[in-house]
């Protein structure tokens, strides 16, 4: 296990290399980024021998690798509606929009539920959220909403949260699979870094739309 003093938390700062390179990839080539979140958990989590290894936090207080993908699951809940209305609406207000805090009976279930299915919740999420963005000519991408108090924005800067929220989820579930134990007697590929896994998302001039 890696010494617990090299902790990462989701609220660690983000490196400027890594939000320049989220904000200057195009489109397609940010699809396919958001898509290539649930192969990196594929790759890490399904793997994994004891699961219970997955409910496991580094220290008292700590989120475990489930919490970790709950998170996950959790902003793509919250952000998904807001691009389709936006989508679908000339500038609309995206107040009006039903309250996506997760409900203490979800919150019960997700305590009961295995992290497994909660990747599998995540997963339907994000490909519906993807299918969205994968439809839309690129002018739409610009088309905004409008919030007094919560999230706002283009759709493009909300598919930019998506990647920079995702990016500091990974980051933390790397360091916790580490610490916690999780990875042992897994395959070199089964625990490659997400540095080393970011290098396979392409960075631009890809077209995905058919």
């Amino acid at each position: 296990m890696t010494s617990a003093t090299t902790s990462i938390r989701v609220e660690d700062p983000v490196p400027a290399e890594q939000l320049n390179t989220i904000t200057n990839l195009d489109n397609n080539s940010l699809i396919i980024r958001l898509l290539f979140t649930i192969h990196h958990l594929s790759r890490w989590l399904s793997p994994v021998h004891d699961p219970e290894a997955l409910e496991r936090s580094v220290r008292r207080g700590d989120p475990t690798p489930k919490d970790l993908v709950l998170r996950l699951r959790d902003y793509d809940q919250m952000i998904y509606p807001r691009m389709y209305l936006i989508a679908n609406q000339n500038d609309p207000d995206l107040d009006t929009l039903p309250e996506t805090d997760v409900s203490m009976q979800q919150r019960r279930r997700d305590q009961i539920d295995a992290t497994i299915v909660v990747i599998s919740q995540f997963r339907r999420l994000r490909q519906t959220s993807t299918s969205l963005l994968r439809a839309l000519p690129d002018d739409a991408w610009l088309r905004r909403g409008s919030s007094r108090g919560g999230v706002e924005g283009s759709i493009r800067s909300m598919a930019e949260a998506l990647a920079i929220h995702d990016y500091r989820v990974l980051r933390a579930l790397d360091s916790t699979l580490d610490q916690v134990g999780a990875r042992e007697g897994l395959a070199q590929l089964q625990v490659t870094p997400l540095a080393e896994l970011l290098k396979l998302v392409p960075d631009g001039g890809v077209d995905i739309r058919v």
